[in-house]
């Protein structure tokens, strides 16, 4: 591969929530184990060098004052949109924002009271849970259902009972699906816009992940599906989860219907927290580049690569675990369900066992699903491999393993 996918960084000191804190903060890490980070959503990868390039461009620069967002930003963001997702988008459509969670916040506060309700599927990323439940709203949960091949599906008929039950103005579509890592197919996004569209439901969509889709697997913007679907959603999107750059802050939404924008933008200046930083525009600069999109195209392959190791290893030797065959993103939603039953044990024992030999996993349950754990993959493959050692030696013992 051109780009570097197997240095293994040293975080630990430096910055890093992944490695500095533990997912359960009164765990404890063996003395002779080192931290496999697993949890926090960001990757363990050295950044693509096209955006410490565009970084260093501008901190030769010897000023940081005020500054308006240049408009080869917004240019970059429409030539992406357009190569990565075939999605036309012009300059008045784009709005910086200073996180994709700010964004869902501004929306559910320009379209809702509260103790109002807004509609989320089920398992729900655990941002949304938080950020609903600071802005005092009420969350109406329409829970995925696994086919017969373990596939998570909507349900339609959920969705717009409960829509209507509840007089839902407002939801949450996350597109791909974290934590479960569901790309969804058009006909898919279509349905779930019909049943939007019949409720009246002005429709936020997350597609932070949208850059991160395995191969055979193909992201569509759920503004793309329809006129309809273009006048009522608002897309939220950021090269942060794609090139790791969550500390430097920087979003952005796409909205096409000028009457939304000017509603959100009102209630968004009202707050004066929207205000990009200098360094974060440029690292979006370098990151929506060629460069950018051939990094992308190795990492998917990498992360592919991880997943197909992981999930071989997890079948072959943890009997009782259960995880679907992610499509997008570099998660693992493990069921662990059967297994906890069978050792007549709990998840916050297994858990630990895992932090204690330095595999730092995430309890999945403030995802909205009892007796799962939530993984990251976004790591050197050796690490993975080490991960699941640790794994086999001393949590899921050898006795049980097939």
């Amino acid at each position: 591969m051109k780009y570097d996918f197997t240095t293994i960084l040293d975080r630990e000191g430096h910055d890093a929530l992944a490695v500095d804190n533990l997912p359960i903060p009164d765990a404890t890490v063996k003395d002779g184990f080192s931290k496999i980070p697993m949890w926090v959503a960001d990757m363990n990868f050295p950044v693509l060098p096209a955006i410490q390039e565009s970084i260093f461009s501008r901190l030769n620069e010897p000023h940081f004052g005020y500054f308006t967002i240049p408009d080869a930003y917004y240019d970059a963001i429409i030539s992406w949109q357009k190569s990565q997702n075939n999605l036309l988008v012009k300059k008045e459509h784009i709005g910086y924002e200073n996180g994709v969670l700010g964004g869902v916040s501004s929306v559910v506060q320009t379209y809702t009271a509260k103790k109002e309700p807004v509609l989320v599927h089920a398992p729900t990323y655990i941002g949304f849970t938080k950020t609903l439940k600071n802005l005092h709203r009420t969350i109406i949960h329409s829970d995925l259902i696994q086919d017969e091949n373990g596939i998570w599906r909507m349900d339609y008929e959920d969705m717009d009972r409960k829509i209507k039950a509840h007089q839902i103005k407002v939801c949450i579509f996350c597109s791909p699906h974290n934590p479960t890592g569901r790309v969804w197919e058009k006909e898919e996004i279509e349905k779930a816009m019909e049943v939007y569209r019949n409720n009246q439901c002005i429709v936020i969509s997350d597609e932070i992940w949208s850059d991160l889709i395995l191969p055979g697997h193909q992201h569509i913007p759920t503004q793309s599906i329809s006129r309809d679907a273009r006048g009522r959603t608002v897309a939220l999107y950021a090269p942060s989860k794609t090139f790791n750059l969550a500390g430097l802050v920087g979003s952005y939404h796409i909205i096409y219907n000028p009457i939304i924008k000017e509603e959100v933008l009102r209630v968004e200046n009202a707050s004066h927290y929207n205000s990009p930083n200098i360094l974060s525009i440029y690292a979006l600069l370098g990151a929506y580049s060629q460069e950018g999109k051939e990094w992308v195209k190795e990492l998917c392959e990498t992360i592919q690569n991880n997943i197909d190791y992981a999930l071989d290893y997890i079948q072959s030797h943890f009997k009782g675990i259960k995880v679907a065959r992610p499509q997008g993103t570099y998660m693992l939603y493990l069921d662990c369900t059967e297994y906890l039953e069978e050792q007549e044990t709990s998840l916050d024992e297994l858990l630990r066992k895992g932090i204690e030999v330095g595999v730092l996993w995430q309890d999945g349950r403030p995802f909205q699903k009892e007796n799962t754990i939530r993984m990251n993959l976004a790591l050197p493959l050796s690490k993975v491999k080490e991960a699941m050692q640790r794994l086999s030696d001393f949590v899921f013992l050898e006795e049980n393993s097939l």
